[in-house]
Protein backbone atom coordinates (compact mmCIF):
# COMPACT_ATOMS: atom_id res chain seq x y z
CA UNK A 1 0.00 0.00 0.00
CA UNK A 2 1.36 3.17 -1.06
CA UNK A 3 1.80 6.05 1.33
CA UNK A 4 -0.85 9.19 0.55
CA UNK A 5 -0.73 12.93 0.65
CA UNK A 6 -3.41 14.60 2.03
CA UNK A 7 -3.94 17.92 0.63
CA UNK A 8 -6.13 20.92 1.89
CA UNK A 9 -9.33 21.77 -0.58
CA UNK A 10 -9.23 26.00 -1.53
CA UNK A 11 -11.66 26.42 1.52
CA UNK A 12 -9.08 24.79 3.96
CA UNK A 13 -6.32 25.78 2.23
CA UNK A 14 -6.85 29.80 2.38
CA UNK A 15 -7.04 28.89 6.78
CA UNK A 16 -4.40 26.47 7.32
CA UNK A 17 -1.95 27.74 4.60
CA UNK A 18 -2.54 24.84 2.22
CA UNK A 19 -1.47 21.90 4.53
CA UNK A 20 -0.36 18.82 2.94
CA UNK A 21 -0.05 15.48 4.84
CA UNK A 22 1.77 12.88 3.93
CA UNK A 23 0.25 9.71 6.06
CA UNK A 24 2.38 7.15 5.75
CA UNK A 25 1.15 3.64 4.68
CA UNK A 26 0.93 1.17 8.28
CA UNK A 27 -1.09 1.22 11.08
CA UNK A 28 -4.30 -0.65 10.28
CA UNK A 29 -7.12 1.02 12.02
CA UNK A 30 -5.64 3.40 13.30
CA UNK A 31 -4.48 4.68 10.28
CA UNK A 32 -7.75 4.27 8.95
CA UNK A 33 -9.72 5.87 11.55
CA UNK A 34 -6.96 8.99 11.37
CA UNK A 35 -7.42 9.22 7.82
CA UNK A 36 -10.99 9.34 8.34
CA UNK A 37 -10.84 12.01 10.86
CA UNK A 38 -8.45 13.91 8.71
CA UNK A 39 -11.27 14.06 6.70
CA UNK A 40 -13.95 15.64 8.49
CA UNK A 41 -11.66 17.49 9.04
CA UNK A 42 -11.90 19.10 5.70
CA UNK A 43 -8.71 17.77 4.60
CA UNK A 44 -9.20 15.63 1.15
CA UNK A 45 -6.59 12.75 -0.30
CA UNK A 46 -4.63 13.25 -2.85
CA UNK A 47 -2.61 10.74 -4.70
CA UNK A 48 0.75 13.21 -5.27
CA UNK A 49 3.53 13.67 -2.82
CA UNK A 50 4.32 16.79 -1.93
CA UNK A 51 8.20 17.88 -0.92
CA UNK A 52 7.84 18.77 2.86
CA UNK A 53 4.68 18.11 3.57
CA UNK A 54 3.66 17.14 7.46
CA UNK A 55 3.82 13.55 8.11
CA UNK A 56 1.54 11.72 9.67
CA UNK A 57 2.09 8.39 11.32
CA UNK A 58 -0.79 5.81 13.07
CA UNK A 59 -0.86 2.68 14.83
CA UNK A 60 -1.65 1.04 17.50
CA UNK A 61 2.18 2.08 19.35
CA UNK A 62 4.76 3.90 17.42
CA UNK A 63 6.89 1.54 16.44
CA UNK A 64 3.64 0.02 14.30
CA UNK A 65 2.90 3.48 13.54
CA UNK A 66 6.59 4.26 11.40
CA UNK A 67 6.66 0.41 10.03
CA UNK A 68 6.95 0.64 6.12
CA UNK A 69 7.74 4.29 5.67
CA UNK A 70 8.98 4.88 1.70
CA UNK A 71 11.87 6.48 2.93
CA UNK A 72 13.75 7.81 6.36
CA UNK A 73 13.51 11.57 7.02
CA UNK A 74 11.04 14.34 5.28
CA UNK A 75 8.95 17.08 6.91
CA UNK A 76 8.28 17.08 10.49
CA UNK A 77 6.12 14.34 11.82
CA UNK A 78 2.95 13.75 13.70
CA UNK A 79 2.58 10.66 15.13
CA UNK A 80 -0.53 8.83 16.59
CA UNK A 81 -0.93 5.65 18.76
CA UNK A 82 -3.09 4.00 21.25
CA UNK A 83 -0.17 3.38 23.40
CA UNK A 84 3.59 4.75 24.00
CA UNK A 85 6.03 2.81 25.25
CA UNK A 86 9.45 4.13 26.08
CA UNK A 87 11.09 2.21 23.30
CA UNK A 88 8.14 3.36 20.98
CA UNK A 89 8.94 7.00 21.91
CA UNK A 90 12.52 6.75 21.53
CA UNK A 91 12.09 5.81 17.81
CA UNK A 92 9.66 8.10 17.07
CA UNK A 93 11.24 11.22 18.44
CA UNK A 94 14.48 9.89 16.56
CA UNK A 95 12.14 9.61 13.52
CA UNK A 96 12.02 12.96 13.93
CA UNK A 97 8.32 13.44 15.84
CA UNK A 98 7.62 17.12 16.95
CA UNK A 99 4.00 15.71 17.89
CA UNK A 100 3.01 13.08 19.35
CA UNK A 101 -1.06 12.57 19.94
CA UNK A 102 -3.06 9.54 21.91
CA UNK A 103 -5.56 7.78 19.31
CA UNK A 104 -8.30 8.78 21.96
CA UNK A 105 -7.51 12.54 21.44
CA UNK A 106 -6.72 12.62 17.65
CA UNK A 107 -10.52 14.29 17.10
CA UNK A 108 -10.69 16.23 13.81
CA UNK A 109 -10.23 19.89 15.46
CA UNK A 110 -7.37 18.32 17.42
CA UNK A 111 -6.00 16.90 14.33
CA UNK A 112 -6.06 19.78 12.39
CA UNK A 113 -4.86 22.18 14.83
CA UNK A 114 -1.64 19.38 15.64
CA UNK A 115 -0.99 19.17 11.87
CA UNK A 116 -0.69 22.88 11.29
CA UNK A 117 1.11 23.20 14.39
CA UNK A 118 3.64 21.03 12.89
CA UNK A 119 3.99 22.14 9.78
CA UNK A 120 5.24 25.38 12.09
CA UNK A 121 7.78 23.13 13.94
CA UNK A 122 5.00 24.19 16.64
CA UNK A 123 5.29 20.63 19.07
CA UNK A 124 2.54 19.01 20.61
CA UNK A 125 3.17 16.53 22.53
CA UNK A 126 2.26 15.12 26.21
CA UNK A 127 6.04 15.55 27.17
CA UNK A 128 5.97 15.20 30.68
CA UNK A 129 4.52 11.33 30.50
CA UNK A 130 6.40 10.67 27.30
CA UNK A 131 9.78 11.72 28.59
CA UNK A 132 9.24 9.80 32.64
CA UNK A 133 8.66 6.71 29.96
CA UNK A 134 11.85 7.58 28.46
CA UNK A 135 13.38 7.64 31.78
CA UNK A 136 12.59 4.07 32.59
CA UNK A 137 15.40 2.08 33.37
CA UNK A 138 17.58 4.57 33.23
CA UNK A 139 19.95 5.91 35.49
CA UNK A 140 18.33 8.25 38.49
CA UNK A 141 16.92 11.78 38.10
CA UNK A 142 20.12 13.36 39.51
CA UNK A 143 22.04 11.27 37.02
CA UNK A 144 19.88 13.08 34.37
CA UNK A 145 20.42 15.95 34.96
CA UNK A 146 23.73 16.37 34.12
CA UNK A 147 24.89 17.44 31.04
CA UNK A 148 26.09 14.87 28.53
CA UNK A 149 29.62 15.00 27.24
CA UNK A 150 30.06 17.99 24.48
CA UNK A 151 26.26 19.43 26.07
CA UNK A 152 25.72 23.18 24.60
CA UNK A 153 23.77 23.37 28.00
CA UNK A 154 25.09 24.55 31.48
CA UNK A 155 24.24 22.05 34.55
CA UNK A 156 21.90 24.72 35.64
CA UNK A 157 20.52 24.63 31.87
CA UNK A 158 20.05 20.90 32.01
CA UNK A 159 18.33 20.66 35.50
CA UNK A 160 15.80 23.31 34.03
CA UNK A 161 15.10 21.41 30.88
CA UNK A 162 14.85 18.46 32.36
CA UNK A 163 11.92 19.58 34.71
CA UNK A 164 9.88 20.91 32.17
CA UNK A 165 10.50 17.63 30.44
CA UNK A 166 8.80 16.17 33.50
CA UNK A 167 6.13 18.22 33.21
CA UNK A 168 6.65 20.63 35.72
CA UNK A 169 5.94 24.96 35.71
CA UNK A 170 8.03 27.39 36.53
CA UNK A 171 6.71 27.75 39.41
CA UNK A 172 7.80 23.74 40.96
CA UNK A 173 11.16 24.44 38.86
CA UNK A 174 12.10 27.90 40.97
CA UNK A 175 11.03 25.44 44.24
CA UNK A 176 12.60 22.25 43.39
CA UNK A 177 15.76 24.08 42.02
CA UNK A 178 15.52 26.79 45.09
CA UNK A 179 15.55 30.06 42.90
CA UNK A 180 13.56 32.20 41.52
CA UNK A 181 10.72 32.11 38.67
CA UNK A 182 12.54 35.01 37.02
CA UNK A 183 15.51 32.84 36.96
CA UNK A 184 13.95 29.98 35.64
CA UNK A 185 12.65 32.27 32.44
CA UNK A 186 15.77 33.45 32.22
CA UNK A 187 17.29 30.37 32.25
CA UNK A 188 14.62 28.65 29.69
CA UNK A 189 15.33 31.85 27.64
CA UNK A 190 18.96 30.85 27.40
CA UNK A 191 18.45 27.30 26.48
CA UNK A 192 16.52 27.90 23.69
CA UNK A 193 18.27 30.65 22.34
CA UNK A 194 21.74 28.23 22.14
CA UNK A 195 19.64 24.71 20.66
CA UNK A 196 17.93 27.52 18.20
CA UNK A 197 14.75 25.91 19.13
CA UNK A 198 10.90 27.65 19.27
CA UNK A 199 9.20 26.62 22.37
CA UNK A 200 9.25 24.13 25.35
CA UNK A 201 7.94 21.46 23.78
CA UNK A 202 10.65 21.85 20.35
CA UNK A 203 13.10 22.14 23.33
CA UNK A 204 12.10 18.53 24.72
CA UNK A 205 11.71 16.61 21.63
CA UNK A 206 15.39 18.41 20.58
CA UNK A 207 17.27 17.57 23.81
CA UNK A 208 15.94 13.92 23.54
CA UNK A 209 16.43 13.34 19.88
CA UNK A 210 20.32 14.12 20.22
CA UNK A 211 20.28 13.02 23.69
CA UNK A 212 21.36 16.09 26.25
CA UNK A 213 18.92 15.24 28.87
Amino acid sequence: MSALVLEAPPEAGRRTGALRVHLGPAGGAARDTVAANLRRAGIELAAVRSEGAVRVAAGRTPGAALDGWPEPGGGPLLLVADTFTAAGVRRAVRAGAVAMLQSAEATPERLLTAVHGARHGEGRMPYGVLVRLLGEGDADAADRRRPAPGSPLTARQTAVLTLVAEGHGNAAIARELSCSQHTVKNVIYDLMARLQVRNRAHAVAHAVRTGLI
